[in-house]
């Protein structure tokens, strides 16, 4: 590959594409709904997930059994602390809201899906097309695809199936550990 060549090579620049803004409007819109959740909250500690868990287990039974007893016996009404109605309010949101979060965990799991089936698309078409690049360098008549084969293939890497010697060099790494056992 020539210098000119090279250069030209190294200094491809990919435009932003319009995958990538349309994603951002996304998030950014992602973002203005959590100011449409009542009691949203980002949790500020990573210990005070295990303590929302080991509380979100308390039965909900339990949970209305003690605000009734709190409307019906004033020594148990504590200064500061949620009403019987509050709590119930509280109980009612977390029931209401808990299919929309798993609605959103299995979208995110559709977005994730579907952002690994593009890029597998995407492998695919270029893996076809190095190998038709690698057969047609091998003619004659399209011996200027020679360069690109080669850069495609350092940009690859070592990906391909191993060697029979590096197959058994790793066998023969594994077999005096099996012998320890």
């Amino acid at each position: 590959m020539s210098t000119q060549e090279k250069a030209v090579s190294e200094n491809i620049e990919i435009p932003a594409s319009s995958h990538s803004e349309a994603a951002q409007a996304f998030v950014d819109q992602l973002r203005r709904m959590r100011e449409t959740i009542p009691h949203f909250v980002i949790p500020t500690l990573k210990s005070g997930r295990r303590t929302l868990n080991s509380l979100t287990s308390v039965p909900a039974a339990f949970v209305e059994l003690t605000a009734v007893a709190r409307t019906n016996n004033v020594a148990l009404v504590r200064g500061g602390a949620t009403t019987p109605a509050e709590t119930r309010d509280l109980m009612s949101y977390g029931e209401a809201y808990s299919p929309v979060a798993d609605e959103l965990e299995a979208f995110a799991q559709f977005i994730r899906y579907s952002i690994a089936a593009a890029k597998a698309a995407a492998a695919d078409e270029a893996l076809n097309t190095y190998a038709l690049a690698r057969r047609l360098a091998r003619r004659a008549a399209h011996a200027d695809l020679a360069p690109h084969v080669a850069d495609m293939r350092r940009a690859l890497g070592n990906r391909g199936r191993r060697s029979k010697a590096a197959a058994a060099r790793k066998g023969e790494q594994a077999a005096p550990s099996e012998e320890k056992s």
